[in-house]
């Protein structure tokens, strides 16, 4: 009864967020049953954990409670994000700071989100007399509680001098950070998932600077896409230039109900470096022949949204016969080998169940060694056909279904399904782990 509740309440939410984000000019029918039966999926398979409130938030790219498989797939993106910055130069260091500091605020009209201890500020309401010694109060209060880390930005602009010292006083060079920050929603601060570059370099490339990571952003979007002219960039208009930027770049994807920003790039000049050292110059010029300021090109990922977007552009809706020479639509999620979730999972068919499960469990044991995800299918004690097996595989965007039977006691031999292709192929089990890492690996190098 508690299964069948969630996932009635699941579909009203679906429909409700559907209707509320794709009812815009230009949607259609289509876009709006494509984006409910995506968010129901992501629910029903684990991506998404259940709740009116949670779906919203994932649909509009902020933080939200993730099942397994969104955390699996968030966590590759991260992981794929951070590579590719950081193997484009030589020069890109990690850093780490807090959520809440001193440091962090509405710079450039930002607002500013803090925290305030509830006990305190009630305490104040009640003790204050007059109303403008309530305004007092309170503006003391704000002004000694710590600001909510909106970017990574500030934290990079205080880390510049150190690490310029680590490169040697030479340019260019890059600080990278991801983690959560937060911004303001509906009046409320929302947790985001966000990776951060801050490009440091000599104010006569930073024009090339920014053209230069503009380009590999979005080729990097679009590196991993089903889809990728869903995929797009384009200038920031002057009038919505942040603060002192000069330009500004955001990457967008296409959903159903517009495009919103996965990326956005920003070529910030000096202002922000020398107003962060209190425009001390000597100690921020490098050796580079000249006694100027670096400039700063700074690059922030929504991560949140970015799973929203791939999940999106990955949903396939394939119609088929089934057994029975009936028309059927299947749903896969052609999730890119490198980002998906789960890369195979093991289920037995007829014999010894003792036998083949004691096969599935040193199979999965020697997988997870290779670093390749496993889904525990043989540990399902309901009895499940092969097609509804196949059909929640895919919905999953799992790329193998891998199928130990007795034919594997006798033989060695396996039946492999490919989720992309749903061809069946049999393979020696010495010859699994090889030919799965071989497939990864190539579409990792296209």
């Amino acid at each position: 009864m508690f299964t069948r509740s969630v996932r009635k309440h699941s579909r009203l939410v679906s429909l409700q967020h559907a209707r509320g984000r794709c009812g815009g000019p230009g949607s259609t029918h289509e876009d709006v049953d494509g984006v409910r039966t995506l968010l129901q999926l992501c629910v029903d398979r684990h991506y998404v954990s259940p709740g009116q409130a949670n779906v919203e938030r994932f649909q509009r790219g902020l933080g939200c409670c993730y099942g397994p498989l969104g955390v699996e797939l968030r966590r590759n993106l991260l992981e794929r994000w951070w590579d590719s910055v950081s193997r484009s130069s030589a020069q890109v260091f990690g850093i780490s700071s807090v959520c809440s500091s001193s440091l962090h605020g509405g710079a450039h009209g930002h607002t500013t989100q803090k925290i305030v201890d509830v006990d305190r500020l009630k305490e104040t309401l009640k003790q204050a007399g007059s109303k403008e010694q309530l305004i007092q109060e309170v503006h003391m209060l704000l002004q000694g509680s710590a600001s909510l880390r909106t970017n990574f930005l500030q934290a990079a602009l205080e880390q510049y001098v150190p690490s310029l010292e680590l490169v040697n006083r030479k340019l260019p060079f890059g600080l990278a950070e991801s983690g959560v920050c937060f911004q303001s929603s509906d009046g409320c601060a929302a947790e985001v998932t966000q990776a951060s570059l801050v490009w440091f370099c000599s104010p006569k490339t930073s024009s090339h600077w920014m053209d230069h990571w503009a380009r590999q952003r979005l080729k990097w979007w679009k590196k991993f896409a089903s889809s990728p002219s869903d995929f797009d960039s384009s200038d920031v208009p002057a009038e919505e230039l942040d603060g002192t930027a000069s330009r500004g770049v955001k990457v967008v994807y296409s959903f159903p109900w517009g495009q919103e920003p996965l990326e956005t790039l920003w070529n910030r000049g000096d202002a922000e470096l020398l107003q962060m050292h209190k425009g001390v110059r000597n100690k921020l010029q490098s050796r580079d022949g000249r006694k100027s300021v670096p400039h700063v090109v700074s690059v922030t990922a929504n991560m949140d949204r970015g799973v929203m977007a791939y999940l999106h552009n990955s949903l396939q809706q394939l119609k088929r016969e089934n057994s029975k020479q009936k028309l059927q639509q299947r749903k896969v999620l052609k999730v890119h080998p490198v980002l998906a979730p789960v890369k195979v999972a093991l289920d037995i068919g007829r014999g010894a169940t003792v036998e083949l499960r004691q096969i599935c469990e040193g199979l999965q044991l020697e997988l997870q060694e290779a670093e390749i995800s496993v889904w525990p299918g043989y540990l399902d004690t309901v009895p499940t056909s092969m097609e509804q097996l196949n059909n929640k595989y895919d919905e999953m965007g799992v790329l193998f279904t891998v199928l130990i039977s007795e034919n594997t006691l006798e033989s060695g031999l396996l039946q492999v399904r490919s989720r992309d292709t749903t061809i069946k192929e049999t393979v020696h089990i010495s010859e699994i782990r090889h030919f799965l890492s071989r497939y990864i690996s190539a579409a990792d190098s296209m």
